[in-house]
C-alpha cells in the first residue's frame, strides 16, 4: 500500500516533468523528455512486480534471479541519487536567485548557456515564463519527496526478496501471529494511531516552516518557524529514544534465547544499519561543531544543538534495539 502510494505521486512527477520540459523542447536535449517517461514506465512495471512477487522464495535460476533483483536495486538507488541531486541543485539555484538581482542571474545563465554550446538567444526561450510551466515546474519539485521515498521503499522490498531468494519456509510451525485490533490487549493498534498522529503532525509543521521560511520576508516569523521545527522534532526524537530504550528493557525480561550463530544475510543486515546510521551520525557531529564555534549563541542555536544530540542518541538507541532483535530467536 505504502509503495502503491508514492508511485501514484511518483508518475504524478513525472507527467509535471514531462510538461515542464516540453514548454522548451526546442532549446533542451531529447533525453531531457525521455527520461521521465522511461521512468514512468520503469515505476509502473516495478510497482507491478514487487505487488505480484513480493512474498516469492524463488528456487529456481537462483543466480539469475539474484542478479536481477540487484540489478533493480541498484537502479532504484540511482533514481534515488538523481532525484536527490536534482532537488539539491534546484535548491542552490532558487537560494541564489534570491540573493541577487535579475539581471546578474540571467548574465550567468547566458555565461553557462555558451559554456555548454547552446545559442545565446535561446536563453530566453529556455525560460519559464508562462503560467503553466510555472505550475509544473513547482509542481514536480514538490513531489520529489515522494520520488526519493519510492526509491528507498523499493530498494528495501528488492532487498528483502534478494535474501529470500532459495528461502524454505517451515509451514509446520505454530507460532504464527496474527495482528488483533482490539484496544489495550495483545494490540498492534495503539502503535499503528500514534505513529499515524506522528506522521501526519510531522506533515503538517513541514507545510508550515516550508511556508513561513520561503514566503515570509519578516525575520520573527522565519525565527518562530524554526523554533516551531526544532520543537517538535526534539520532542519526537526523545520519544522515539525513550520507546528504543524501553524495547531494550523488555528485551531484557524475554525468555527467548539469542541466536550467536553466524548468518551472513543478518551480518549484511546489520553492517548497512549502520553504514546509514553513518550520514545521520556526521551531519548531526558537524552540526554540533559549528553551533559550539558559532557566536552569538541564542535560542535557536540551543534548539539546534539539542536536535543534533537527540539525533545521535536516538540513532544510537534505534540501532541497539534493532541489531538485539535480529538477534532474538523465534518465540
Amino acid at each position: 500500500g505504502g509503495l502503491i502510494l508514492f508511485a501514484i505521486f511518483s508518475l504524478v512527477m513525472d507527467v509535471f516533468k514531462i510538461g515542464y520540459y516540453s514548454s522548451f523542447y526546442s532549446c533542451l536535449s531529447a533525453i531531457k523528455i525521455i527520461y521521465p517517461i522511461v521512468q514512468a514506465i520503469f515505476v509502473v512495471v516495478q510497482t507491478y512486480f514487487l505487488w505480484v512477487s513480493a512474498k516469492d522464495c524463488i528456487h529456481v535460476h537462483l543466480n539469475i534471479t539474484r542478479c536481477g533483483l540487484m540489478l533493480t536495486l541498484t537502479t532504484n538507488l540511482a533514481v534515488w541519487m538523481s532525484a536527490v541531486t536534482d532537488e539539491s541543485v534546484h535548491k542552490a539555484h532558487s537560494k541564489l536567485k534570491k540573493n541577487m538581482t535579475e539581471e546578474i542571474f540571467r548574465w550567468l545563465l547566458k555565461e553557462r548557456s555558451q559554456r555548454v554550446g547552446m545559442r545565446s538567444s535561446s536563453v530566453e526561450e529556455c525560460n519559464c515564463n508562462s503560467q503553466i510551466c510555472q505550475i509544473f515546474k513547482n509542481g514536480y519539485f514538490w513531489l520529489y519527496p515522494f520520488n526519493i521515498e519510492y526509491s528507498l521503499f523499493a530498494s528495501a522490498m528488492v532487498y528483502v526478496m534478494w535474501k529470500n531468494v532459495g528461502r524454505f519456509i517451515d509451514h509446520h510451525s505454530h507460532h504464527i501471529q496474527r495482528l488483533k485490533f482490539r484496544l489495550f490487549r495483545r494490540t498492534f493498534f495503539v502503535g499503528i494511531m500514534l505513529g499515524l498522529i506522528i506522521l501526519v503532525s510531522g506533515l503538517g509543521v513541514l507545510i508550515l516552516y516550508e511556508v513561513q521560511v520561503n514566503s515570509s520576508t519578516e525575520s520573527s516569523k522565519k525565527r518562530q518557524a524554526l523554533t516551531m521545527y526544532y520543537i517538535f522534532n526534539i520532542v519526537c526524537l526523545s520519544l522515539m529514544s525513550l520507546v528504543c530504550i524501553g524495547g531494550s528493557v523488555i528485551y531484557r525480561f524475554d525468555k527467548r534465547d539469542m541466536d550467536r550463530h553466524k548468518n551472513p544475510t543478518r551480518t549484511l543486515d546489520v553492517a548497512l544499519l549502520m553504514g546509514a546510521a553513518l550520514g545521520q551520525y556526521a551531519i548531526s557531529y558537524y552540526s554540533i561543531v559549528a553551533i559550539v564555534a558559532s557566536t552569538p549563541r541564542d535560542t535557536i542555536s540551543a534548539l539546534n544543538l539539542t536536535y543534533a544530540l537527540l539525533m545521535i542518541a536516538q540513532h544510537t538507541f534505534q540501532n541497539v534495539f534493532i541489531i538485539e532483535g535480529l538477534h532474538r530467536q523465534p518465540p
